[in-house]
C-alpha cells in the first residue's frame, strides 16, 4: 500500500545546510579532520547567569505550562527591551514568545499569508523563508540582489517585483547568508513603497546584536507610525546570547496580528519551555558584557576571513557588516555551488554551504562561528582547492 502524503509535505526542499552538516559529522566520526564552515550557531557557551536562572527555575519547580504566548514577566522584559533598544512601543499583549525566531517567522506567515498571496523575498535568502511561505499556501517571489549593492534589495527592485497579489515582503537585516545590514535610508525607501501599497513587512532581526564597523542596526517598525502598523518584528535569544538549543524567540506585532498568532500557537505548540523563559528574562535584564565579548571575537575572525578570501584569485567577497557569515562568489570557477561544496568536502575536508540553498548558485557560504585555528587551516585548504579548478 502506498501512503499518499499531503501536498504541503511533498513540496518542501530538504535543508542543504543540515545535509552538509550531517555529512561532515559522519566524516569526523570516521576520524577525518574536517574544517566546518557550515555552522549557523555561535561556538560560545550560553553565559553562566542565564544558565543559573534556568537551573534555579527547575529547582524551584517552575516546570509547568505557562500562558501560550509566554510568561507576563518575559513579555514585559521584551517590551522594555524593544522600547530601550529599538525605539518601539509594544504592549506585552502585542508580544508572542515562541520556540525560536524560526517559529516566530512561521507563525507570522501562517497568520497573515493566504493561498495565492505573494511574498517578496530578496535573494540570497535564509533557506526557510520560501518553504514557510509555501506551507502557508503562498507563493515566494524572489528578487535577485546584486553583489555590487552589497547583496541588498533596492526600493526599485522591490517595486518592480510587486503585483496586485503581493501581501508581504521579508527583510532580514543583519542578514543570513550575506551579512548585509540595511542602512536607515535604504530601509526607509523600502518602507515607503510598502506603505504606499499597504504591504506587510516581516522584519527578521535575529542578528541585531552582531553588527560591525560603522554599521548600525535599525528596526524597520521604528521608521514611522505607518511602518509600525505594517511590520511584524521578529527576534530571539539564539544568536546574541548563544542560546540556540533553548528554542526561544519572540515577535512584536500590531494587536490583531499578535492575537491571531497567539491563537495559532495555542493550538499548535502551546507555550515555549517554561524554565527557558526564565533564562530569557535573565538574558535581557542581566550582564550584556558576554554579548559584546562574543561580537568582538566574531569581528576579529570576520576581518581575518575576509582578508584571506580577498587575496584568493577568481573569487570575490563583499565584507559582511553583520551576523557571522561570508558569502563567497565562486562564479568564475566553473562549478555549481553543490558540486563545489561536495568536492571541497570530499577531497579537502572543508564543509561550506552551497549557495543554491539560498537562491544563488554562484556562491557558497562560510561561517566564522568557529575557532580562528579552524578558520586558518580551513582557508588554507579552500585556497588549495581553488587552485585545482
Amino acid at each position: 500500500m502506498t501512503m499518499e502524503l499531503a501536498n504541503r509535505a511533498t513540496i518542501l526542499t530538504p535543508s542543504l545546510t543540515l545535509s552538509i552538516d550531517s555529512k561532515a559529522k559522519a566524516m569526523k566520526a570516521e576520524g577525518i579532520d574536517v574544517c566546518g564552515f557550515g555552522a549557523g550557531e555561535p561556538d560560545f557557551d550560553t553565559p553562566d547567569h542565564i544558565k543559573a536562572a534556568a537551573q534555579a527555575a527547575i529547582e524551584g519547580g517552575f516546570t509547568k505550562y505557562t500562558p501560550s504566548s509566554g510568561t507576563p514577566e518575559l513579555r514585559q522584559a521584551i517590551a522594555d527591551k524593544f522600547a530601550a533598544e529599538n525605539g518601539l512601543t509594544y504592549k506585552p499583549s502585542q508580544i508572542v514568545v515562541s520556540n525560536g525566531a524560526k517559529h516566530s517567522c512561521y507563525n507570522a506567515i501562517l497568520a497573515t499569508v493566504q493561498p495565492g498571496d505573494e511574498v517578496i523575498i530578496p535573494a540570497p535568502y535564509w533557506l526557510s523563508y520560501p518553504e514557510m511561505v509555501r506551507l502557508a499556501g503562498g507563493e515566494p517571489v524572489f528578487v535577485q540582489t546584486k553583489e555590487e549593492n552589497g547583496w541588498k534589495m533596492t526600493a526599485e527592485e522591490f517595486q518592480d517585483a510587486m503585483t496586485p497579489r503581493t501581501k508581504m515582503v521579508i527583510i532580514n537585516s543583519p542578514g543570513n547568508p550575506t551579512g548585509a545590514v540595511y542602512s536607515k535610508e535604504e530601509l526607509q525607501a523600502i518602507v515607503d513603497v510598502a506603505v504606499d501599497e499597504e504591504i506587510l513587512i516581516l522584519s527578521d532581526e535575529i542578528y541585531e546584536k552582531l553588527v560591525y564597523d560603522e554599521s548600525k542596526h535599525v528596526s524597520t517598525a521604528s521608521l514611522s507610525s505607518a511602518a509600525y502598523d505594517l511590520t511584524i518584528t521578529v527576534n530571539g535569544f539564539s544568536k546574541a546570547y548563544a542560546m540556540t538549543g533553548w528554542r526561544l524567540g519572540y515577535l512584536g506585532a500590531p494587536e490583531a496580528i499578535a492575537k491571531a498568532i497567539d491563537a495559532i500557537q495555542s493550538h499548535s505548540t502551546s507555550n515555549p519551555c517554561s524554565f527557558a523563559q526564565k533564562g530569557g528574562v535573565a538574558a535581557l535584564k542581566g550582564d550584556q558584557q558576554p554579548v559584546a565579548d562574543m561580537r568582538d571575537e566574531f569581528d576579529m575572525r570576520r576581518n581575518y576571513m575576509v582578508n584571506r578570501l580577498s587575496s584568493i584569485p577568481r573569487i570575490s567577497v563583499v565584507k559582511p557588516q553583520g551576523a557571522f557569515y561570508v558569502l563567497v562568489n565562486i562564479g568564475q570557477l566553473g562549478l555549481s555551488s553543490t558540486n563545489f561544496a561536495d568536492r571541497l568536502l570530499s577531497k579537502h575536508h572543508v564543509a561550506v554551504v552551497p549557495g543554491v540553498a539560498f537562491g544563488n548558485d554562484q556562491t557558497v557560504r562560510l561561517s566564522y562561528a568557529t575557532s580562528l585555528d579552524v578558520i586558518k587551516k580551513g582557508l588554507d585548504r579552500f585556497e588549495e582547492f581553488t587552485k585545482t579548478l
